[in-house]
């Protein structure tokens, strides 16, 4: 993959959203690097699984007990990621978002004309938190902090430029 097709973001607690010191990654058009061109039995060959099909939640929230793999599957749509204080991107079909635990995300974008197939490694079930505010805030960081590196990049597998960024 291109360095240039690979766009990092950082971003720090803000108090409400914890996000995480690894960098949330995007590969813009993921599927061009795709011999079969399906993200879903991709992310599942590197054991990215427990897979949905669906639009992403209006309301910021995160996952403190997984990472997660996000592959736009159909349409277009902006995400505000690490919180309210993060940045709004716009994604189009066949971008995979790499979210590390903690950062908070939504969709800014109410259209339903879009669809994404998600992912955990090693088929994780995921939690649904919305602000440390409201839960056992050390709690959840010390959860965040302990949750392991995946074994393998979802689209790349055992040498993605995954491990180039989270160490």
């Amino acid at each position: 993959m291109n360095k240039e097709n690979i766009i990092t973001y950082y971003f720090d607690n803000d108090g409400d959203i914890p996000n995480n010191i690894l960098p949330v990654i995007i590969y813009k058009n993921a599927l061009q690097y795709l011999t079969d061109k399906n993200l879903e039995s991709t992310f599942s060959q590197n054991g990215w699984t427990n897979n949905w099909h669906d639009i992403i939640l209006t309301e910021d929230h995160f996952h403190s007990n997984t990472h997660e793999v996000l592959g736009l599957k159909s349409g277009q749509s902006r995400l505000m990621l690490g919180g309210i204080k993060g940045e709004i991107v716009n994604v189009e079909q066949g971008d995979v978002i790499i979210l590390p635990a903690g950062v908070g995300h939504f969709s800014v974008d109410n259209s339903g004309d879009y669809q994404f197939v998600g992912g955990y490694p090693n088929g994780a079930d995921w939690n649904l938190k919305f602000s440390l505010k409201k839960e056992n805030s050390p709690s959840i960081l010390a959860e965040i902090a302990n949750i392991p590196l995946p074994e393998k990049d979802p689209i790349f597998g055992d040498n993605g430029p995954l491990f180039e960024f989270w160490h």
